[in-house]
């Protein structure tokens, strides 16, 4: 066993005897150690519940013959940090998760890891520390929050939250109003509610082969979650028999097939993010123009919040990603002979699954469209690349040209859409909010909920080098590439240029003459940087763009 250099023979018996100070017994060391890394934590909704997980998985290990190890890993709450300066810290922790993981691993040479995360950075983080480990390793959540309801009968959310303040300040929705969405929109445990980012990517885990069916949207508070929980711990033992590996599993093809899954579900844009940082820790490279090769052929099945009216927990008892991968694989659309950390393959797993609700998963010859849920755009706006989650922007906004209005912050954008000087037809522009330039590449969910909440979703685009929540709908452009603050085309647009948009034909382009632009590049100067000291400023001179993942080089 891998373990064996920390527990066995004469030079290991320094070694035994921090194990046993630690309580463990002679018998619990000849089994294998399996690090059980939690995210625990009492400030993110979403991991409030994973020490219950934690036990469960504990349980499953011990019954299985293992000898489980807990240790944590950090979490931020996307929605508490939003909107100040602590969005700038949500991204990079990615890193931190994924760096910290890898230490611990290695430092105390465990023979299996089984991973509990659930919210945005900490899964791709995770996924990103057991590609470099590459030692036998599962992924078990801590499952999607409940949708709320409000007073009217209504089903409710986070998105719905973050655009009752702008409906507030538009003069549509009292205080009263916005204390009922306070008081509801998140009313259990769990990620939250809608295809937002944390349960994109416990969606893709899944589908890309390293959780269990069900690790994506069975509920946080539901008894399933903990026998999942359980089965994770079982079955890492057998991954360690095995010896099945996360590279295994997280081949080519199997990147392939989580982009196609992550088009048919309808997944967050920050999606666009992970992906390739965690294929890039496997020795993969995703292109940025492999997810319109990947929409243009795979249709999207499900319009879950903030696309539709739909929840987590109806594409649980829908059949979940299982049943989402058996209507593309009907066609074709994936490749099934992949192993998964089931010890089986895409095929062997999908055996059986149905559609229970073809409400929920559309059928795959009656999608909601024939492309897949997110579009990237290029043109002199965004020479390398732009992101948009095209099954959330409305019919009329899908081709759409108006003047610029400039802001060189979220702060900024965020205090002229709220004072009314955003109008119909605008395309507003927040730029230096990129991964250097932000630092950390803010999500902006604020503005673009503002706009939502006013009722301008259908009217105004939103442009910047930053990103957004997987709870922003609208025409959400992110993620433009090169960002301003490495020199990028968005930091030469000024007040009024024309800006035009076509979503269908993958374009995005600055109305303004190539020798004016050029003129204006050889005044352009980089603004300082906003974050001088501490671990932003290191972040933000090793940070690679956003179309390569925003990886650290």
């Amino acid at each position: 066993m891998r373990s064996d250099v920390v527990k066995k023979g004469i030079p290991a018996a320094p070694n035994r005897s921090l194990l046993y100070a630690l309580g463990y017994t002679k018998e619990e060391l000849e089994r294998p150690l399996i690090g059980v890394v939690c995210s625990y934590n009492e400030i993110v909704p979403g991991h409030m519940n994973l020490d219950k997980i934690a036990e469960a998985v504990k349980a499953g290990i011990r019954a299985a013959g293992g000898t489980p190890v807990e240790f944590p890993a950090i979490a931020v709450c996307d929605g508490i940090a939003m909107g100040h300066v602590g969005m700038k810290y949500s991204l990079v922790t990615r890193d931190l998760i994924a760096d910290s993981t890898e230490a611990m691993a290695m430092a105390h040479q465990f023979d299996g890891l089984v991973m509990i995360p659930n919210c945005d950075k900490n899964v791709p983080g995770l996924l990103m520390a057991a590609a470099r480990v590459n030692i036998p390793t599962i992924f078990v959540s801590g499952g999607p929050m409940m949708a709320g309801t409000l007073n009217s009968g209504r089903r409710t959310c986070l998105s719905h939250m973050f655009e009752a303040v702008g409906a507030y300040y538009a003069g549509k929705l009292d205080e009263e109003g916005v204390e009922e969405y306070e008081n509801n929109a998140c009313p259990t445990c769990g990620s939250c509610s809608g295809m937002y980012t944390a349960n994109s990517m416990n969606c893709l885990t899944e589908a890309i082969g390293m959780g269990l069916g069900g690790n994506g949207t069975i509920p946080a508070v539901y008894s399933a979650r903990l026998r999942l929980a359980k089965h994770a711990g079982m079955k890492i033992m057998e991954l360690v028999e095995k010896d099945i590996r996360p590279r295994d599993i997280m081949t080519e093809a199997a990147f392939h097939n989580a982009e196609t899954i992550d088009m048919a579900l309808g997944c967050s844009t920050n999606t666009m993010l992970h992906l390739p940082a965690i294929a890039h820790e496997c020795g993969i490279e995703l292109s940025f123009d492999m997810a319109n090769e990947i929409s243009e052929k795979t249709p999207n099945l499900c319009h879950l919040a903030p696309a539709g009216d739909t929840y987590m927990e109806d594409l649980d008892r829908a059949g979940g990603v299982y049943a989402v991968m058996a209507e593309l694989a009907k066609a074709g659309l994936l490749d099934t002979s992949l192993m998964t950390c089931t010890g089986k393959t895409v095929a062997e797993n999908l055996a059986g699954v149905v559609n229970r609700n073809p409400e929920i998963i559309r059928p795959i010859d009656n999608p909601y469209s024939k492309t897949g849920g997110i579009a990237v755009l290029k043109g002199n706006l965004a020479p390398d690349g732009c992101v948009v989650k095209q099954s959330a922007v409305a019919p009329e906004m899908m081709v759409h040209e108006g003047p610029a209005r400039v802001f060189n912050s979220e702060e900024e954008a965020i205090e002229a859409i709220y004072a009314g000087k955003i109008v119909s037809g605008d395309v507003v522009v927040i730029r230096y909010e990129g991964p250097k330039g932000g630092p950390g590449m803010r999500e902006m969910l604020n503005p673009t909920s503002a706009i939502a909440g006013m009722g301008l979703d259908k009217d105004v685009a939103l442009i910047t080098d930053g990103r957004f929540s997987g709870a922003t709908r609208g025409a959400s452009i992110g993620h433009v590439s090169p960002e301003a603050a490495s020199g990028g085309p968005i930091g030469l647009v000024e007040e009024g240029d024309l800006i035009a948009i076509d979503i269908p034909n993958h374009s995005i382009t600055l109305k303004v003459d190539e020798a004016v632009l050029a003129q204006r590049k050889a005044q352009w100067v980089c603004p300082e940087p906003k974050i001088k000291t501490g671990y932003l400023a290191r972040y933000a001179k090793l940070v690679s763009s956003a179309d390569k993942g925003a990886i650290l080089e």
